[in-house]
């Protein structure tokens, strides 16, 4: 503090000034020692710089075999404790297509196989000697329906009863509604 009067009396200023004066100086210093540790954040719409590392470890994994890939799923499945579900949503290996080793690669990618999950069940026709039986039943298995709203849910045939449904459940719904003179399609 002495000081800082010693320089107000020769530089003719106030001790708030060179304090001031002193404090901006030090952290315009501060700044550009710490200028050389910041980094420049990506504009918004461009895509992020890939990490190096990362991008080797995609490069390596993408010329797998398919016998490499299986080893490889199974270690990462024993080193990070996960179940033997499938975990990865539908659709995701679609753009994925590991180097082609041969022949037998060409004919795995020509012949690609689709398993059907979900189904939809159709009422086609039914029995009018059971169609009271029938509107019973919808009105039992299907929510929410009243009796005058199954009545014509029936009368509307052909309809469809459910869409988006398991194997399971499409194999009881056609069981169900056949005992009951319906004839029913599982698409």
């Amino acid at each position: 503090m002495m000081q800082l009067r010693s320089l107000c009396g020769y530089y003719r200023c106030s001790v708030r000034q060179i304090y001031t004066t002193i404090t901006v100086r030090n952290a315009e210093a501060a700044v550009a020692s710490a200028g050389d540790k910041l980094t420049v954040p990506v504009p918004e719409g461009s895509d992020k710089p890939a990490n190096p590392k990362l991008v080797s470890i995609v490069d390596n994994i993408a010329a797998l075999n398919l016998l490499e890939v299986s080893e490889l799923s199974g270690l990462l499945k024993k080193r990070l404790n996960l179940p033997d579900a499938a975990l990865m949503p539908a659709g995701f290996g679609a753009g994925f297509a590991p180097a082609a080793t041969g022949p037998a690669a060409d004919e795995e990618e020509a012949a690609p196989k689709v398993v059907k999950t979900l189904f939809k069940v159709k009422l086609v026709k039914f029995d009018d000697k059971q169609k009271v039986a029938l509107i019973k039943e919808v009105k039992n298995l299907l929510d929410g329906m009243n009796l005058v709203q199954a009545k014509k849910f029936v009368e509307s045939a052909p309809t469809m009863v459910k869409e988006d449904i398991s194997k399971e459940e499409a194999e009881k719904l056609k069981e169900a509604f056949t005992k009951v003179g319906a004839v029913i399609e599982i698409e």
